[in-house]
Parts: C-alpha cells; sequence; structure tokens
C-alpha cells in the first residue's frame, strides 16, 4: 500500500492534516485489516516521510522510504535524497526492512530532463507533438539524461544508506536497472494496451531481478480503468496547484475501481512481480462531497482506497476522517488470502 505524509510543490504541502496519532492509526489499519505487509511512504518532507516510517517499520511492516519531489531541479532532489537516506538508515539500523525508492517518474516529475518548467510544459509535446521527429528526438535523448542522473543519485544513497533501492520509473525512461537491486516501474493498464499489459509485465519479471510495481490503481467513477495513469486528469486545478473542481459531471463507480485493482494483482501474481503497490491509501486534498453539486465532489477523481470526507467522521471507523470505498474491501480480501 502507499501511503501519502503530503506532497511538496513549490513550498506548498498537499496534506494539511498530519496527525501522528491518526498516522500511527492509519498504518496500524494497513497492517492489521487490508492485511498489508508493506507500506511505501511517500511524500517531499523528510520529517514527515521518517516519522511515519519509523511507525510503519514499529508496526512489522516492510518500509519502502519513497521521498517523491516534484518540480526541483537535479541538484535540489540530490539534497533531498541524501537527507532521505540518513533518515531511512537510522530506521533500518533499528531492525527494520527498509528500501529506499530514489524518486518517482522524475523525467515528468521534475526539472532538467524534459524541455518545460511544468508538468504541463513537459507533458504537453509527448502528448500533442506534431512533429513525429521532435518526438522521436525527445523520447531518444531522455534515457542518457535520466540514467546519468540515477546513477548519481544511487552514489549519494549508498554511501548513507545500507538497505536495498530502487526507483519508481515510467516505460518511457528506459531505466538502465544495473545500479538498483530492484527493478521499480509505476504501472497502468489502459483500454489502449490492456490487450498487451500482461505480456510487458512477464517481459519486466523475465530480466531477472526482483521486480516492483511501484504505482498502480484508478479511480471511482465510472471509466476510470480505462484511461490509465490519467485517470486524475478530470480535475481543474486553481493556479497554485490546489484542486478545484471536476471538468464535468461523472458517475460514480466504486465497484469498477475494485475490479481494476483485483485484475490487476491477479496480472502482477501470475508473472511472478515481487512487490506491488497501490496508489493510495488516501488523498486528503480530494475530499468526499456528496450531496451538492457534482464537481465538486473531488474523491471521483481520487484513486484513494478511502474517501476523504469533507467533514466529520465515518461510519466504519468512527475515530477517522474517512470511509472505506469498496476498492479496500476488495483489498483485504484480496491480501487476507
Amino acid at each position: 500500500m502507499s501511503y501519502d505524509t503530503g506532497f511538496v510543490r513549490d513550498g506548498e504541502i498537499s496534506r494539511d492534516r498530519f496527525d501522528p496519532d491518526a498516522v500511527r492509526r492509519e498504518l496500524t489499519i494497513i497492517r492489521d485489516d487490508l492485511h498489508c505487509s508493506a507500506v511505501r511512504v511517500i511524500g517531499g518532507d523528510p520529517e514527515r516521510l521518517e516519522l511515519a516510517s519509523a511507525y510503519a517499520a514499529g508496526l512489522g511492516l516492510e518500509v519502502w522510504f519513497s521521498p517523491y519531489p516534484l518540480e526541483l531541479t537535479p541538484e535540489e532532489t540530490l539534497s533531498l535524497f541524501a537527507d532521505c537516506a540518513e533518515r531511512a538508515e537510522r530506521i533500518r539500523l533499528r531492525g527494520a526492512e527498509v528500501v529506499f525508492v530514489a524518486g518517482a517518474e522524475l523525467s515528468l516529475m521534475n526539472k532538467g530532463f524534459l524541455p518545460g518548467d511544468t508538468l504541463d510544459d513537459r507533458l504537453g509535446p509527448l502528448l500533442h507533438q506534431r512533429d513525429p521527429g521532435r518526438l522521436r528526438e525527445l523520447i531518444g535523448e531522455l534515457p542518457a539524461r535520466v540514467n546519468d542522473f540515477l546513477g548519481r543519485a544511487v552514489a549519494v544513497v549508498r554511501e548513507r544508506f545500507g538497505g536495498r533501492i530502487t526507483y519508481a520509473a515510467i516505460p518511457l525512461e528506459r531505466v538502465d536497472w544495473a545500479p538498483f537491486d530492484i527493478v521499480g516501474v509505476d504501472l497502468y493498464r489502459s483500454a489502449e494496451i490492456a490487450d498487451r499489459f500482461g505480456e510487458g509485465v512477464r517481459a519486466l519479471v523475465a530480466q531477472g531481478k526482483p521486480v516492483a510495481i511501484t504505482e498502480f490503481g484508478t479511480a471511482a467513477y465510472r471509466g476510470a480503468g480505462d484511461r490509465g495513469g490519467r485517470c486524475m486528469e478530470i480535475v481543474e486545478y486553481a493556479e497554485d496547484g490546489v484542486p478545484i473542481r471536476l471538468d464535468g459531471v461523472y458517475e460514480r463507480d466504486e465497484a469498477g475501481q475494485a475490479a481494476y485493482l483485483r485484475e490487476l494483482l491477479e496480472t502482477f501474481d501470475a508473472a511472478g512481480v515481487d512487490s506491488a503497490f497501490v496508489f493510495l491509501f488516501a488523498l486528503g486534498n480530494f475530499p468526499h462531497r456528496p450531496g451538492g453539486d457534482p464537481t465538486a465532489d473531488l474523491d471521483l477523481a481520487s484513486p484513494g482506497i478511502v474517501k476523504v470526507l469533507d467533514r466529520g467522521h465515518g461510519d466504519t471507523y468512527p475515530d477517522m476522517p474517512w470511509e472505506p470505498k469498496a476498492a479496500f474491501t476488495a483489498l483485504a480480501e484480496c491480501y487476507r488470502g
């Protein structure tokens, strides 16, 4: 399971509420009620990452310590990794099983790999490039830049951390996995690749190293699974990146989200994948707002397996400000077996 401690972009953090007691309680639920054996602790604040990871380790969970840089330069990212590697090593030396994840989708989420100062600037040419030659050039140059940086990143982390290291890649980065202990890929099944998705997973496993699907999931509106990793693109944002509303009216489909997760877990298991991390437990800045303007119910676009309530507490867990979705129950059943 992936656990969000707050994404940091331009000095602002996405998760307002970060109460240590609530964090410990949620991680206990992840262990006891979802029957997870490992948790990927993600975010941009090193102190939060260390606190949540220490709680997870204390609960006996395998910890995947995952700093998630956003809109940083390569040097800023290396500085973040150095800090986090020291924190991860402190937890590992207490006897916990800790894996360090050296970032995620760096070429899209950060500066210095593709042209553009924002995610939209970088992603736009890849999605809407009308010049095939220029598109081939952009994609062709990317692996060298990514692998050069990852080589530096692994060196920085290994100086400070004695456990296993991986990276959460996207396929177009064509990562050289030689410096890593685990192959890590963010992998979403969309309608366009559904017929060859399983074959692609088997090809990853055939490389010989343990494979982790570092991110997979979908949202709880009808048709979300067909969009693959672009399922959250139905949200309109303010200039400061805060989600405001959906771009239209969508039908809630929690059963569809649950089915997508079950099917992908079956695919990963059949292919011999070592670890798989659902993205994600909860996304605090995408609250559930039923009964009013349907475009205000941001939870529909959230891949979280619980719906975060705009106010109050849930019924299933009266001490928690969220309510499980159907995906929560489906995962608990899968992992219980």
